[in-house]
C-alpha cells in the first residue's frame, strides 16, 4: 500500500472530518421531535462541528505548541462526540443499530488525533 505525505493524509482527514459533522446532522434531523432529543443532539453537534473546525486549524498551526492545543481539542470533542452518542443510545432515544457505523467512526476519528497528539508531544520533549 502507498504511504501519503503529511500533506495529503491532512487533506484526506480534512475531508473525513467535514464527512464526520455531515453525518451528525442528518442524525440530529432524524432525531424525535422530544425537548430531550434535541438537547443532546445540539450537544452532538456542537462538539463533532468543532471536531472539523479545530483539526482544520490545527492544519494551519503555526508552531508545534499550537498544533498540540489544537489537537487536544480536537481529541476533547471527539470523545464528547462518542459521549453524546452512547447518551443517544443508552436513553433509548435512538437504537445502536441506527449509529453503530457514525460512532465507529467518531472513535476511529478520536484514536487518529490522539495518537498524532501523542507523537507531537513526544517530539516537543526530545
Amino acid at each position: 500500500m502507498e504511504r501519503l505525505s503529511k500533506v495529503e493524509f491532512a487533506e484526506l482527514f480534512k475531508v473525513r472530518t467535514k464527512k464526520f459533522v455531515v453525518d451528525n446532522i442528518n442524525l440530529f434531523r432524524v432525531l424525535p421531535k422530544t425537548e430531550e432529543a434535541r438537547i443532546i443532539g445540539r450537544q452532538l453537534l456542537r462538539s463533532s462541528s468543532s471536531v472539523v473546525a479545530n483539526y482544520r486549524a490545527a492544519c494551519r498551526a503555526r508552531s508545534k505548541a499550537e498544533f498540540h492545543s489544537k489537537l487536544s481539542i480536537v481529541v476533547e470533542e471527539a470523545d464528547e462526540s462518542v459521549f453524546w452518542m452512547e447518551i443517544l443510545i443508552e436513553a433509548q432515544i435512538i437504537l445502536k443499530e441506527q449509529i453503530q457505523d457514525l460512532m465507529k467512526e467518531g472513535n476511529e476519528i478520536l484514536k487518529v488525533v490522539a495518537s498524532a497528539r501523542k507523537t507531537v508531544s513526544t517530539s516537543k520533549t526530545n
